[in-house]
């Protein structure tokens, strides 16, 4: 067996723990059991995409940059914002750094560079995966709040506030003013 595949299909075991991990931050909504963090990156690749397109950017270099933007919660699990004023934000480029030491290189460095890149936030491909990740926010306090969870109003302003793309700003704005079953009417 080759050690690249080795390391490639090791990778793929710690990358299944994101199917685990929960999104921490609705615990304190109330949410039991809140998505994993697999589940917001699926949305949230799939929202870059489409604000990319709209924006004039790369759909496809914004997904792929959204779908890397959490993977180092299997180091460290998904912190919630309460957790700042006691623990350091951990440097994603250093944890993706250590998690992709054993990688074939030319995967090693696709997904360096595509942490770096939406770290940086200097493409618009970046802001755009990132608008995606504050817009998948939004949208699930929505759908959390339609089921009767309480005290989501923080997550929405918050993902209103840092919305970038102008996309992304009316996007939100449907967003608040539809059903999340809304889909199902068109």
């Amino acid at each position: 067996m080759s050690e690249e595949a080795e390391a490639i299909a090791a990778f793929g075991y710690e990358l299944g723990l994101l199917k685990r991990v929960r999104r921490t931050g609705w615990w304190h909504a109330g949410v039991r059991d809140p998505e994993s963090v697999a589940e917001h990156t699926m949305r949230t690749a799939q929202l870059a995409a489409l604000i990319a397109a709209e924006e004039g950017a790369d759909p496809a270099r914004a997904a792929f940059l959204a779908l890397w933007h959490d993977t180092q919660e299997t180091r460290t699990g998904d912190l919630p914002h309460t957790a700042n004023a006691y623990l350091a934000k951990p440097d994603p480029t250093r944890i993706t750094k250590d998690q992709t030491e054993r990688l074939p290189e030319t995967a090693r460095e696709a997904i360096r560079s595509a942490v770096d890149e939406y770290e940086a936030r200097r493409t618009l491909e970046a802001v755009c995966a990132k608008d995606a990740d504050k817009l998948e926010m939004l949208l699930q306090a929505v759908e959390y709040r339609d089921i009767g969870v309480q005290r989501v109003d923080g997550w929405i302003e918050s993902a209103q506030k840092d919305l970038k793309t102008e996309t992304g700003r009316r996007v939100a704005e449907a967003a608040l003013a539809l059903s999340p079953l809304s889909w199902r009417d068109r």
